[in-house]
């Protein structure tokens, strides 16, 4: 293609959108404007649906499908769900036990008799909302790797990969999002209807709501309008690692457009795929045994948009990234679908933005100004969050400004004048400086951008660290080298100033400053590393942050330091 018919071809990428009824009358302009602001025309992008009153508003497209065909995203667009599939999945679920043919209540061990126990007692209702306490394959150490993703599975080897793990918790104790539970929901389709998961989506929800393009993703390189997914890599973007589609099963193994998702999400949410219990049961809240509450209910979220209650789901799998948001009391719909899984803004902010935007109730839009870190200094230091809920620390080190939420990381924030004080163009989040009626400074934060903020006043300075352990070079050597974790490599490495670091998969590199010979503290973020012998040698390390712990084993030899 010539440099002048490709220039052309990326001219046209922006809109499709098609009229608006009830949208604000500049709304496909700010939309536009927008995701030009946010995506390349001639890289991965996003296709973009806005429903009101299940007309559609907004109708677009911004970047490429495939970059060597530079064929351009549209509505049309097929991409993969990701985990918007684990809704197609609980509607199924919830139309057998209408027709009763199960029950929430029926466990594990009802249609696999020789499942494991504590696993075996999970019930039905704890798959469903990920309370069952079975180990999530997607969380076996080591195991997302090409040599294990990039073939097929039966439903029965998906189930072996994980059956015989060791619970990490027991039915019900405790809220672990997990991709096994929803293996298991599909198995447990499969053996009621006597046909394949995705068949029964098919056949009981796709076909008769006209939904076209909402159907198992095994064969996607073959069909029309598929997008290709891409991945960040080292020279910049690449291909995404592969997978097969029957790896993620029932948890996220659909594909379709964002169109047929806002039809999905008309009949869902009007009743014309199962009944009001069943939706109540859907998009409610889970208590858990402590009488805390988790905004996740059968395979829907719960979450809030400037005021306003949404209901919702999002999916990020190998090359693909999605998110969609539901509001009932507007009848709003939006899904944003991203052809990569490292966009180069995420859906979920894009679809927040663009939600607001429908609402003409848009984020407050900031621009740095100069912090005057010398007037800031009284405000520096603990705020204690409400509820028992942690503390949060504001500082400043070299120049810069930061706060770290107690068991989270240091997040630099930048100033906006009028002790107004934000996180980047890829956070909603900010904060403002106030003093209570005693004149102690107050953080008030607008998490998400909301326009409720959660206030916390300033308890006191931040205790000072105390000096780092000695630890000889010879020590701090046996630990460089490689990790295998859940999800993701370990790699401790020697950074600048000859001071270790550990990195987690694709994360930024963070410095470790040792506490004890064989204990470090993460700088910048409240966790600690702890590396294990055995047999003379490392063995391995454990990750300890906000009250969980993440087990590596050592894996390849250390990388050259």
């Amino acid at each position: 293609m010539s440099f002048v018919s490709r220039a052309s071809v990326l001219a046209a990428a922006l809109s499709f959108a098609m009229p608006a009824s009830a949208a604000p009358a500049d709304l496909r302009e700010r939309v536009d404007a927008y995701l030009a602001s946010a995506f390349p025309a001639d890289g991965p992008g996003v296709s973009v649906i806005v429903t009101d009153d299940g007309e559609t508003l907004y109708a677009g497209g911004r970047g490429l499908a495939d970059l060597e065909a530079a064929s351009l995203i549209t509505p049309q667009t097929v991409f993969r769900l990701g985990s918007i599939t684990k809704q197609f999945t609980s509607a199924v679920i919830l139309q057998l036990v209408q027709e009763g043919r199960l029950s929430l209540d029926d466990r594990v061990s009802r249609f696999f008799p020789d499942y494991p126990r504590p696993g075996a007692d999970a019930t039905v209702a704890q798959l469903l909302n990920h309370t069952s306490g079975i180990q999530s394959y997607t969380g076996i150490p080591g195991w997302m790797v090409e040599a294990n993703t990039n073939r097929a599975y039966t439903t029965a080897e998906m189930i072996a990969l994980f059956r015989d793990l060791p619970s990490p918790s027991s039915p019900g104790e405790r809220h672990d999002y997990n991709n096994s539970g929803y293996v298991l929901l599909g198995a447990i389709i499969e053996q009621v209807t006597g046909t394949s998961w995705h068949e029964a989506v098919e056949q009981r929800i796709a076909r008769p709501l006209g939904l076209a393009t909402i159907r198992y993703g095994v064969g996607e390189s073959d069909m029309p309008s598929m997008a290709r997914g891409y991945t960040a890599g080292p020279d910049g973007v690449a291909p995404a690692n592969p997978i097969h589609m029957s790896v993620p099963h029932a948890a996220g193994a659909l594909v379709g457009t964002v169109e047929d998702l806002a039809r999905w999400a008309r009949a869902l949410h009007h009743g014309q795929v199962v009944d009001a219990g069943s939706y109540a049961r859907m998009t409610a809240p889970t208590r858990m045994p402590d009488d805390s509450v988790v905004p996740y209910g059968f395979g829907l979220s719960n979450a809030e948009l400037r005021g306003r209650r949404g209901i919702g789901h999002g999916g990020g799998i190998f090359g693909f990234s999605t998110d969609s948001l539901y509001l009932p009391e507007e009848d709003l719909f939006v899904a944003v679908f991203a052809n990569s899984d490292e966009p180069a803004a995420s859906p979920g902010i894009v679809l927040r933005r663009i939600a607001a935007l429908a609402l003409d109730d848009p984020y407050p839009e900031f621009a740095r100004a100069q912090a005057d870190l010398d007037a800031l200094a009284p405000w520096f230091g603990v705020y204690d969050l409400a509820g028992n809920s942690g503390s949060r620390r504001f500082y400043a080190r070299d120049g810069r400004l930061y706060t770290r939420r107690s068991g989270g990381a240091e997040l630099e924030v930048f100033a906006a004048g009028e002790d107004r004080f934000f996180y980047g163009p890829e956070s909603l989040t900010w904060f403002s400086l106030e003093r209570d009626e005693t004149g102690r400074p107050v953080m008030a934060m607008h998490q998400n951008g909301e326009q409720s903020a959660e206030r916390s006043a300033r308890t006191g300075p931040i205790p000072p660290e105390a000096p780092a352990a000695e630890v000889s070079r010879d020590t701090l050597e046996t630990y460089v080298g490689r990790y295998v974790a859940p999800m993701a490599p370990v790699v401790v490495a020697w950074g600048e100033d000859d001071q270790l670091t550990v990195q987690l998969g694709g994360q930024r590199p963070l410095a470790l400053r040792p506490t004890s010979a064989t204990e470090f503290e993460v700088v910048g973020v409240e966790a600690r590393v702890v590396f294990q012998s055995e047999g003379g040698g490392v063995s391995g390390l454990v990750i300890h942050q906000g009250g969980r712990e993440i087990a590596a084993t050592r894996g390849e030899s250390p990388p050259a330091s």
